[in-house]
């Protein structure tokens, strides 16, 4: 199995990509797995995220919220 640690910007280990040749195998052996995979957002889902971004930004800029660093929008992606 070849695994790929992910590591935040500060080094830390964050997750783990697996590729899906070894998703698919691990998945036959424990079925209880594909519990944890999570499905593409709908449209729905994208246009609300976009809205709610979009209210979060005119906050900022009108001063009624403080704008986060990038680093955390980063690694909330």
């Amino acid at each position: 199995m070849n695994l790929q640690v992910i590591h935040d910007s500060k080094g830390n280990p964050t997750g783990i990509f697996i590729p899906m040749p070894d998703w698919k195998e691990l998945k036959k052996q424990y079925a209880d797995l594909e519990q944890y995979e999570i499905g593409e957002p709908t449209k729905e889902q994208l246009i609300t995220e976009l809205k709610e971004a979009i209210q979060e930004l005119k906050a900022v800029e009108q001063g009624t919220k403080q704008a986060r660093p990038l680093a955390d929008l980063l690694n909330e992606l």
